[in-house]
């Protein structure tokens, strides 16, 4: 409930901002740049993840997890609900994060509501604690790159590791993949 104190403002002050030429929002579409629609949301997800694993990875920094992170991990065995489990200085950097994107990036209201939408349904699934994708699914090359349930599962039994949102490549870059699930991944894969 906090957390969606925190997001609703923010949520509110986008239609606001825009009202007062502030944000990068457009409606119009020429047909020349439909296009654009889909390089801005992958832009907007890849940066998203980036901010994301850069910001979730210093929130489990000692001095700062209590007051930032501490609350996402009451839940060990995650839930939907781990999902919205924000404590608030968190839900306020990841809430300014979606207002200066629409501020800094030309975006079309389609596709704001459809990263908004990737980032909803996206959070819920991941915290389900189960591994909902069909079981070849992380055997074989998207699923080493996209976070399942399975990945970010492992992050609430072990907080050292797999701190991205949608993708694995930062905790590829920054060595904080689980060693093992990579592996697991391989034996599963050569027995499938």
């Amino acid at each position: 409930m906090l957390s969606a104190a925190v997001f609703a403002p923010a949520a509110a002050a986008v239609p606001w901002l825009q009202a007062h030429g502030i944000t990068k929002l457009y409606v119009g579409a020429d047909t020349n740049t439909w296009w654009y629609l889909g390089v801005s949301y992958l832009a907007v997800l890849i940066l998203q993840d980036a901010v994301f694993y850069a910001t979730h990875r210093l929130f489990h920094h000692p001095a700062l997890y209590a007051a930032f992170h501490r609350g996402h991990h009451h839940s060990h065995r995650p839930t939907p609900w781990t999902s919205f489990a924000f404590d608030s200085p968190e839900a306020l950097v990841q809430a300014l994060f979606l207002v200066g994107v629409v501020m800094l990036i030309p975006l079309h209201l389609i596709t704001l509501l459809a990263v908004l939408s990737t980032m909803t349904v996206w959070a819920i699934v991941n915290h389900l604690d189960l591994e909902w994708l069909p079981r070849r699914f992380p055997h074989h090359l998207l699923g080493h790159w996209v976070i399942g349930p399975a990945h970010h599962s492992l992050h609430h039994h072990r907080p050292s590791v797999h701190f991205g949102l949608y993708f694995t490549f930062w905790d590829r870059v920054f060595g904080t993949q689980h060693a093992g699930y990579s592996r697991d991944l391989r034996a599963s894969a050569a027995s499938s």
